[in-house]
């Protein structure tokens, strides 16, 4: 007598494994939340390509590195199935999509952003970027401030940014060295743990199940290690110095590089995190962009799938767009050039981190030592966040400033589109959608 014990399914080609990456990154909309819900129910409850408890896993181990989460999740079920051209290919294929469309959405914004239809749509969609903003601040605060010295962080650090306007690099870095001294003296203060939430029903056996052995190339190599992170440097290195060597040091393109190299590594707690010190960057130090330039690349980068720090690509395009003549006379080239540096800049460490960090990093998965100076960079991370939303609210709701009177229309609907987040659970594309028809109709009344 036979029992019918379920079989794992066979394990994917690279081929068949390179068309879903593909296909996701023309799907990946809704955030870091939604990307992380559809990874988990193409890979774990569909296709059966990795377990529960070891999709987990890997979702902890990116949630507390910097960078987009979601793209590292990818890379990294992709480094597990096919090594490394399956890390570059999942990684690669997350972000392409997203650039290509911003490019396109970028030329339509620069040649026709003043055009009445594409105005109202806009002035639409800010305020509920705004709403949106505020609502990350939030589901981040939830997950992270358990306690009061939690709270007293973040709201040191919105002080920190707000009232004095202390850089955001100082913030991370003291945030930081504070967390490693309370994990070190206080660790059950800074033990708040991944957030996730425990394995969901078993869906049937996997490719990369839970009592399967990592494979080889998964096993933490000292020599392996170096060496990966030498090609990492080389290769940012080499492109930065060939940007400095043709252009010049002071050129756009090279302190494109040199930026959001520095923005790549700090980009703890998601894109939200980061925004300010891109903006503190783009819009005040080297003018590459306007306030209101700024808000539309958040907008945009809203409405597109891949992760939401590909608003960087926006800023660049627009940047180089601007700069026409800084490496060809043509703006869109420019532009395109300048979208595809920055995309290089910041993802690059996305990858070194899954493909030289990863088998290091799983060992110190759980160990408060390791997550404390984390978990008080993202309590951090909330104030900051807290100061950008307060920022975008300022400038949507006085669009002309303080004495350039009061847009309640644009305040209204903020309010509305934070209440159909929070109280409605309403997705983020819906609510920018609806947003955008009121904005458009309004304009047209």
């Amino acid at each position: 007598m036979t029992t019918n014990t379920p079989q794992p399914p066979a394990a994917p080609s690279l081929a068949e494994a390179s068309r879903f990456w593909l296909k996701l990154g023309f799907i990946s909309f809704g955030g870091p939340a939604g990307q992380i819900a559809i990874l988990h129910q193409e890979l774990v409850e569909r296709r059966r390509w990795i377990s529960e408890n070891r999709y987990l896993h890997a979702l902890n181990y990116c949630m507390i590195l910097p960078g987009p989460e979601a793209q590292q999740l990818a890379t990294y079920i992709g480094w597990l199935l096919h090594k490394t051209p399956g890390a570059l290919i999942a990684g690669g294929l997350f972000v392409l999509p997203s650039l290509l469309i911003l490019i396109g959405l970028g030329w339509v914004y620069m040649r026709f952003g003043d055009l009445p239809a594409v105005a109202g749509l806009l002035y639409g969609i800010k305020p509920a970027v705004t709403a949106i903003v505020l609502f990350a601040a939030y589901r981040i605060g939830r997950r992270v401030l358990k306690n009061r010295w939690l709270w007293a962080m973040a709201a040191v650090a919105f002080i920190a940014i707000f009232a004095l306007h202390l850089p955001f690099p100082l913030i991370v870095i003291t945030a930081g060295l504070l967390g490693a001294a309370g994990g070190r003296w206080m660790p059950d203060r800074f033990a708040v743990g991944g957030g996730h939430g425990k394995a969901m029903a078993n869906s049937g056996p996997a490719v990369i199940d839970d009592d399967t052995p990592p494979p080889a190339h998964a096993v933490f190599s000292r020599q392996r290690f170096y060496r990966l992170l030498g090609i990492g440097f080389g290769l940012w290195a080499v492109v930065l110095g060939g940007l400095c060597a043709g252009y010049g040091w002071q050129n756009g393109l090279t302190q494109m590089a040199w930026f959001f190299t520095k923005a790549a590594w700090l980009t703890f707690g998601g894109a939200y995190a980061v925004l300010p010190y891109v903006y503190e960057a783009a819009v005040e130090h080297y003018r590459w962009l306007t306030p209101q330039q700024m808000m539309d690349a958040l907008a945009l980068g809203e409405t597109t799938p891949g992760p939401l720090v590909m608003i960087n690509a926006f800023v660049g395009f627009v940047a180089g767009w601007g700069q026409a003549g800084l490496v060809t006379d043509s703006p869109f080239w420019a532009g395109v050039l300048a979208a595809v540096v920055v995309t290089y800049f910041t993802f690059l460490p996305s990858f070194l981190f899954i493909l030289a960090g990863g088998p290091l990093v799983e060992t110190t998965h759980g160990n408060v030592s390791f997550t404390a100076p984390l978990t008080a960079v993202t309590a951090a991370v909330v104030g900051v966040i807290v100061n950008l939303a307060v920022f975008f609210a300022y400038h949507v709701f006085w669009p002309h400033g303080w004495g350039g009177g009061f847009d309640g229309f644009s305040a209204l609907l903020s309010l509305l589109a934070l209440l159909a987040l929070l109280r409605f659970k309403t997705g983020i594309i819906p609510v920018i959608a609806a947003s955008a028809v009121a904005g458009g109709l309004w304009s047209f009344l």
